[in-house]
C-alpha cells in the first residue's frame, strides 16, 4: 500500500485530520457527528424540564380552578412592576445569549466574552430583583401553607431591610469581595487572560445588587403610591360606623397596623359582587396559603435554574476566554443557549399566571 493510500485509509476510519482536532471527542467519527449528537441530547434534556415544570403548572390550574377569587386577590400582592423588569431583562438575556452564538460560529472571541458576561450580568440581575421581592413577602407574612395559616395573624410590616436580604446577599456579598481581590491581583500580576474571567465574574455579582437596588426603588414606589391611595379611600370615607370603629380601635384614635397576611383573611375580594365569599372563607381551606406556595414554588425552581445556567455561563466564560470556540465547534455554547432560552421561555409563563391574575 503507497503512502497516498495509507493516508486515505486512515482518514476514512477516523484517522485522519479529524481525528487530530482537540476538540473531537475519541468516540465519533467527525464533528458534525458530535455536534449532533450533543445537539439531540441537550433537547431530550429540554423535553424532561418542560415535563417537571408541566407538573407545577398543573398544580396551578388545578387549585386556582378550585379557588379563583383567592387567587385574583392574592396576586395583588405580586408587585407587577418588578415581575415585568425581570422579565425585561431575561428577554435581554436571550437576545445576549442569542447574539454570544453567533459571535462563536464566526470566531469573534471578544464579542463571545461580552455576550456571555452581559447574559451573566442579567441573571444577577434577576435574582437581585427576587432576592427583594422575596424578603418583602416575608416580613408581610406571605408565606407558604403550613407557615402561612399559624403564622399571618402574628406577623406585622416591619419599615426597613428584612435580616432576610442580608442573609440572601451574603453570598453574592462574598463573591465582590473574592472577585474583586482576584480581579486586583490578576492586573498587577499582567495575567491578562485570567483578568478577562476575574473582571466579569466581579460585575456579574456587583449586578446582583444592582438588582437588589432596582427591586427596593420600584417597591417603596409602589408602597408610596398604595399609601397615597389608602390616604385618599380614608379621607373620602365618612361612614359613622367606620368613624367610629377608626376611634375605638385602640383607644388613642388609630387602628393597629395589620399584616397583609391578615388583611389577606379579612377582606372581600375587590370589585365583587355582594355576598361574594370572603378571603377568610376560602383560607379556611388552604387557599391563600396555597397561592403563596405555588408563588414560592414555581418562581423558586426557576431561580435554581437560573443559579444553574450562571454556573454554564461560567464555565463557557473561562473557555471562551482560553479560545476555544471556532466555526468547527461552537457546540456548548449552542447547547447552553437552547437552556438558557428554555428558562426564558418559563418565565413568561410565569408572569402573566401570577402576577397579572385579574
Amino acid at each position: 500500500m503507497t503512502s497516498h493510500e495509507h493516508d486515505s485509509h486512515d482518514a476514512s476510519h477516523g484517522h485522519g485530520e479529524h481525528a487530530h482536532m482537540p476538540f473531537q471527542a475519541h468516540h465519533f467519527d467527525d464533528p458534525e457527528q458530535q455536534f449532533d449528537a450533543g445537539k439531540l441530547g441537550i433537547w431530550l434534556f429540554l423535553v424532561t424540564e418542560v415535563l417537571f415544570f408541566s407538573g407545577m403548572f398543573c398544580a396551578y390550574a388545578l387549585y386556582r380552578s378550585l379557588h379563583p377569587e383567592v387567587f385574583t386577590f392574592a396576586s395583588q400582592y405580586l408587585n407587577e412592576t418588578l415581575g415585568a423588569t425581570n422579565t425585561g431583562v431575561l428577554l435581554f438575556s436571550s437576545l445576549s445569549m442569542a447574539w454570544g452564538v453567533r459571535c462563536a460560529q464566526m470566531r469573534q472571541r471578544t464579542g463571545l466574552v461580552i455576550c456571555l458576561s452581559v447574559t451573566l450580568g442579567c441573571a444577577a440581575v434577576f435574582l437581585g430583583v427576587k432576592a427583594i421581592e422575596y424578603t418583602h413577602k416575608w416580613e408581610m407574612g406571605l408565606l407558604p401553607a403550613g407557615e402561612y395559616v399559624s403564622q399571618f395573624l402574628q406577623t406585622s410590616h416591619h419599615e426597613g431591610l428584612s435580616s432576610w436580604l442580608y442573609v440572601l446577599s451574603a453570598v453574592p456579598a462574598l463573591c465582590v469581595v473574592g472577585f474583586g481581590i482576584w480581579y486586583v491581583l490578576c492586573v498587577m500580576s499582567g495575567n491578562k487572560q485570567k483578568a478577562e474571567v476575574a473582571g466579569p465574574f466581579l460585575v456579574t455579582a456587583l449586578c446582583y445588587f444592582l438588582g437588589v437596588f432596582i427591586g427596593i426603588v420600584f417597591q417603596n414606589a409602589e408602597a408610596a403610591a398604595h399609601a397615597k391611595h389608602e390616604t385618599a379611600a380614608h379621607a373620602s370615607d365618612s361612614h359613622p360606623d367606620h368613624d367610629q370603629a377608626e376611634h375605638t380601635s385602640d383607644g388613642h384614635g388609630e387602628a393597629p397596623e395589620q399584616s397583609a397576611a391578615a388583611k389577606l383573611v379579612s377582606h372581600v375580594e375587590p370589585n365583587s359582587a355582594p355576598g361574594a365569599p370572603t378571603l377568610a372563607a376560602v383560607d379556611q381551606a388552604g387557599g391563600a396559603g396555597v397561592f403563596f406556595s405555588i408563588y414560592y414554588c414555581m418562581t423558586g425552581v426557576h431561580a435554581v435554574h437560573i443559579l444553574g445556567g450562571i454556573a454554564v455561563l461560567a464555565w463557557l466564560l473561562v473557555r471562551a476566554t482560553k479560545d476555544h470556540f471556532n466555526e468547527e465547534y461552537f457546540g456548548p455554547v449552542d447547547y447552553v443557549g437552547l437552556y438558557w432560552h428554555l428558562v426564558d421561555l418559563i418565565w413568561i409563563y410565569l408572569f402573566p399566571l401570577l402576577y397579572l391574575i385579574k
